[in-house]
């Protein structure tokens, strides 16, 4: 068995059968990673002796006839989400040397369901950016092609799946933190609808717009990580108390009669020619399976990245105003209390500070209802663009990024440039919805290129298998 190919479900099931063993696939993994890592950059923490006794305590879980999902399976954890006893830095000097002495939610699902935690994976500072190039650490590369991003915030999470060096991941999504660095890697990246997972033990980036997602080689992998972390969490506030369907059991591959609708608005000048045919191909693909195609609008799509970065650095600026050295990680002396402070802020990257001046700008004093709450009221008519839209439509499907991946240091000096990279994934976030990327071919560099399919609330189940019966039907 190729570990570094092998699909989550298919190790599953080799486990399952008994022909190969938890503490087998971890140590492949870690030996993937001491191999190619050097090059990708995909970890910022590898817990490789915590993962191998996790890994044994599995395989004595099913020696006793213990069979949960992702018993045995190495998951990689992006390093915003807190993990027991392992370093989490948030990608930021600031949280450097931070040991969480708890799990999130989400890792408490993981190890209850015996999943191994192989490692935290790196990110664009506190899950802001759109390369994992903002990383205080280092810049992770896709593995397609070195000299390229592997997108972000969740770079190193999609490089590790995309790289063979974990069967499945964790990330956030705030503004296509997931499914932006799934289509650049070419795995299949989940963000869900708003609240169907808990966030508590992850670190807040945008309150009203943070999620966490799931990467997989395959669209069943992608949904057996979810299905196991999705749930209500009373520590959560915006957690939804709402059952949690059979995912797995949803991937039926039948889509006939499913209504894709297909929005002029995505499909814009300026986009790479290879992505836009790409993904029309993709479509088209869908009827021939038996979806009927629909044209629709979402006629304030224009005013998702200014609403965007008007509401998500405001809440950054106050979520990240904890950051003053007092409670915990590093804190540099000064001549006062307000001297150490401004010291130890001086920590974050250009990136975090260029968002928190933006934030604050906007809900100070003559500026707030000028940018601020006008940015809320047009989040209000991107979201009924939505909820009209699925009056007509099961799924809408568009581009997942305007172009493939693009070489290190390409906007690293233009930060709308880097902005605009995510142009397509924004409005999920601000209307609540759920969305996923799946690869649907590649440009004449061999990059991968995503499918974006978006669902109403709490409708996974719909766009997993619309995703599911495209990828199947094309093996």
């Amino acid at each position: 068995m190729d570990f570094s190919t092998t699909t989550l479900t298919d190790l599953r099931d080799g486990m399952r059968a008994g022909s190969v063993s938890s503490v087998q696939a971890t140590q492949a993994m870690l030996d993937q990673i001491a191999a190619v890592d050097g090059d990708i950059k995909s970890y910022i923490t590898v817990s490789g002796e915590i993962a191998l006794q996790q890994a044994a305590v599995a395989d004595q879980r099913r020696a006793d006839g213990d069979d949960t999902p992702l018993l045995g399976v190495p998951i990689a954890v992006k390093d915003i989400i807190a993990v027991d006893g392992v370093q989490m830095t948030a990608g930021s000097k600031i949280l450097e040397g931070f040991v969480p002495p708890y799990d999130a939610f989400v890792v408490q699902k993981l190890k209850e369901a015996g999943a191994v935690i192989i490692g935290k994976t790196n990110t664009d500072e506190f899950a802001m950016g759109s390369s994992t190039e903002n990383s205080a650490y280092f810049t992770t590369r896709n593995p397609h092609d070195l000299s390229r991003v592997p997108g972000g915030s969740s770079g190193g999470s999609a490089a590790a799946v995309a790289g063979g060096m974990a069967f499945g991941s964790l990330g956030s999504d705030t503004g296509g933190s997931v499914r932006q660095p799934a289509s650049f890697c070419g795995v299949v990246g989940l963000r869900p609808t708003y609240g169907r997972v808990s966030r508590w033990g992850v670190t807040a980036f945008a309150s009203s717009l943070d999620q966490v997602g799931t990467f997989g080689r395959t669209v069943a992998d992608t949904t057996a990580v979810f299905q196991t972390i999705a749930g209500y969490d009373r520590r959560d506030s915006t957690s939804l108390n709402r059952p949690v369907p059979n995912y797995e059991a949803a991937l039926t591959g039948n889509i006939k009669g499913l209504r894709v609708g297909v929005p002029a608005e995505y499909f814009v000048e300026g986009m790479d020619e290879e992505v836009e045919t790409a993904v029309r191909t993709a479509i088209a693909h869908l009827e021939k399976l038996g979806a009927e195609r629909v044209e629709i609008s979402l006629p304030h799509t224009r005013y998702a990245l200014p609403v965007y970065y008007l509401i998500a650095p405001a809440e950054a600026s106050a979520n990240l105003a904890r950051y003053d050295g007092i409670r915990y990680g590093p804190r540099r002396k000064g001549e006062n209390m307000i001297d150490a402070v401004k010291k130890t802020r001086a920590l974050f990257g250009d990136e975090v500070k260029r968002r928190i001046m933006l934030g604050t700008y906007a809900l100070s004093a003559g500026y707030y209802d000028a940018y601020y709450g006008r940015a809320l009221k047009a989040r209000t008519l991107i979201k009924n663009d939505f909820l009209t839209a699925f009056e007509q439509v099961d799924v809408i499907a568009t581009p997942t990024a305007p172009t493939t991946a693009f070489k290190i240091g390409a906007k690293t000096d233009d930060p709308l440039g880097m902005y605009l990279a995510d142009v397509f994934t924004l409005s999920l976030n601000l209307s609540a919805s759920c969305g996923l990327s799946v690869p649907c071919g590649t440009d004449s560099d061999g990059l991968p290129i995503g499918l974006q399919l978006i669902g109403n609330t709490l409708q996974e189940a719909t766009i997993l298998n619309a995703a599911y019966a495209y990828e199947q039907s094309l093996l």
